[in-house]
C-alpha cells in the first residue's frame, strides 16, 4: 500500500473506551485488515490521588470517550471501525473521518521520536541554511527536544550567537 497510515480519533460511549479498542484490533485481525488498521491507542495520564491510606498513584484517560486509531483509511477500514460496538463514529466534520497533524500527534504523546544530534556544546559546526549559510561556528547550547541549537559565529572580529533549528547545520568533517 503506498498510502501512508494516519491518526484517526474515535468516539465511544463513556467507559468503552477499552472495550472498543479490543474489538477494533480483534475485528481488524479476524478479517485480516491489520495492515490497514495497525494501532489502537489510549492516551492515559498518571495522577497521584492522596486517599486515606496516603498518595496511590492511577493512570486516568486524558480523553474519555474517545480512542486513537492508526489506519490507512478506505471504505473497508472505516466500516470496520464504525461497526464496532460502542464506537459512535470518526471525529471530523460532515461526517467525514478527519487525521490528527503531526502537531497534535507530538502534543498527544501517542507517538515519540528519538532525536539524534550528531554534535554537542563545544563541537565546530557549519550552517548549512539560512541567511548565515557557509559560516562556521562553536555549538553553545543545544535543546534537541525544542529543535534548537545555538552557534556563535564570529563575524567582523565579533562573536554572535544565532539561534538555529537542527537541520540548518552539520559536523565539520575532519
Amino acid at each position: 500500500m503506498a498510502e501512508e497510515a494516519k491518526w484517526y480519533v474515535v468516539h465511544t460511549y463513556s467507559g468503552y473506551e477499552n472495550a472498543v479498542a479490543a474489538a477494533i484490533m480483534k475485528a481488524a485481525e479476524n478479517r485480516r485488515m491489520q495492515d490497514l488498521i495497525q494501532e489502537v491507542n489510549i492516551p492515559l495520564e498518571t495522577v497521584t490521588e492522596i486517599t486515606d491510606k496516603g498518595p496511590k498513584e492511577i493512570e486516568r484517560k486524558v480523553f474519555p470517550g474517545y480512542v486513537l486509531v492508526k489506519m490507512i483509511l478506505t471504505d473497508d477500514s472505516w466500516h470496520l471501525v464504525r461497526n464496532v460496538r460502542g464506537a459512535t463514529g470518526f471525529v471530523g466534520s460532515d461526517g467525514k473521518a478527519v487525521p490528527l497533524t503531526d502537531e497534535e500527534i507530538i502534543a498527544l504523546g501517542v507517538e515519540r521520536r528519538e532525536i539524534v544530534v550528531g554534535f554537542e556544546v563545544g563541537d565546530t559546526v557549519k550552517i548549512t541554511d539560512g541567511p548565515l549559510a557557509g559560516f562556521s561556528g562553536l555549538v553553545d547550547e543545544l535543546e534537541p527536544v525544542k529543535n534548537r541549537v545555538r552557534v556563535v559565529v564570529s563575524m567582523f572580529g565579533r562573536e554572535t550567537p544565532v539561534d538555529l533549528e537542527l537541520d540548518q547545520v552539520e559536523t565539520i568533517k575532519e
